[in-house]
């Protein structure tokens, strides 16, 4: 769930994950040497000082939980993901993996991790329905949910669904978790929703929502006292800055396009197409602070804008130097906007799973 970003203030539990605990072990040399001897002799079933492929798929596994991914075999594009970080390891061949490759390429994947972290921080809340409380016995309250109902627009709705629009308004800043879940749906909002009697057939005014809501809302903040809900929140800023520090560094800069610019369809004498632009703009997204595309309807507004200063659907097919030419400028015109009007979202998830249990990639290995 996206909203525009708001500041979090929680009397809960939170947790930052920052990415500095991931650090703090790469960075230890004897305690990291020590962390990988126990992943790699629980790993190694032969004991023959190396792993097998097979061997391998545990440490794959865990690496795609900590990087969100749904279990292997569920979903082809997460798959070809798990794929991608097997091949890493084994360079695309049916190979054995000493510990030295193992420790490289797993101290690599932890400091990608750590560094996304350090960019974008994770808050993991858990909403207990104290702050919810708070806000409905606010002063706020009253004049916030009199706007919220001002601004729903369902034709012939019932007040149950107009109790359901307003709940999606409120976001963790007032102690709800994200409506559209379907665990919070079917366990928080629909048990309220029935526990008050409300019906589809009430007739809807504001004085009574303004009741009825309060009523649901009281409610819901029990429920979630009796089922605390876990729930991951980031909130990111684009405002250019790391478009400006690529920019501004040649030499990564040059390094960036030139990996980019390799993975781009070519025709035969070496040509690409300038439709690949918006491909090649997804690809160096992380390199220049700038989410991946689909990811930030804002952000897509500004990367079109852009594109179209620079007719890149125009289809020309344009040799590699003028390919890198254009996507520099582009960026460059992306930095400009983002400097003028900096794009601010949060992102709200529910966490089904306890959060320890969702990867053993850093838990302790057995001694």
């Amino acid at each position: 769930m996206e909203d525009v970003a708001k500041p979090v203030t929680k009397s809960g539990d939170v947790e930052v994950m920052d990415g500095s605990d991931i650090m703090e072990l790469v960075e230890n040399d004897k305690v990291f040497s020590n962390f990988i001897d126990h992943k790699f002799r629980d790993l190694d079933r032969d004991c023959d000082g190396h792993l097998s492929v097979k061997e391998l798929q545990p440490a794959v596994a865990d690496i795609g939980a900590a990087l969100g991914l749904p279990a292997q075999g569920t979903s082809a594009d997460s798959d070809h993901i798990y794929a991608e970080v097997l091949s890493e390891f084994t360079h695309g061949k049916d190979r054995k993996v000493s510990k030295t490759e193992f420790k490289k390429v797993l101290s690599d994947f932890l400091i990608g991790m750590a560094a996304g972290l350090k960019r974008d921080p994770i808050v993991i809340l858990r909403i207990d329905g104290e702050d919810l409380l708070e806000f409905i016995d606010s002063p706020g309250f009253e004049p916030e949910m009199s706007s919220i109902f001002s601004e729903l627009e369902i034709p012939n709705g019932s007040l149950s669904e107009y109790i359901n629009k307003a709940f999606e308004k409120l976001t963790v800043d007032k102690g709800m978790p994200p409506v559209l879940d379907s665990w919070v749906t079917s366990n928080i909002i629909a048990p309220a929703l029935e526990s008050c009697g409300v019906g589809e057939d009430q007739p809807v005014s504001q004085e009574t929502f303004l009741v009825e809501f309060k009523k649901v809302a009281e409610t819901v903040a029990q429920l979630l006292k009796d089922q605390p809900v876990i729930v991951a929140h980031s909130e990111n800023t684009f405002d250019g800055t790391g478009i400006r520090r690529l920019l501004s560094n040649k030499f990564e800069l040059e390094k960036t396009l030139d990996t980019t610019v390799k993975s781009m369809p070519k025709d035969p004498h070496g040509r690409i197409s300038k439709n690949c632009v918006r491909i090649a703009l997804d690809q160096l997204a992380s390199s220049a602070g700038l989410p991946p595309i689909g990811a930030v309807y804002q952000m897509d507004e500004i990367i079109n804008e852009s594109c179209k200063m620079f007719d890149v659907d125009d289809g020309k097919l344009v040799k590699e130097d003028e390919f890198k030419k254009i996507l520099t400028e582009v960026l460059g015109s992306i930095m400009l906007q983002l400097e003028g009007n900096p794009i601010s979202v949060s992102t709200n998830s529910v966490v089904h799973e306890p959060l320890t249990s969702a990867s053993t990639l850093l838990q302790p290995s057995s001694m």
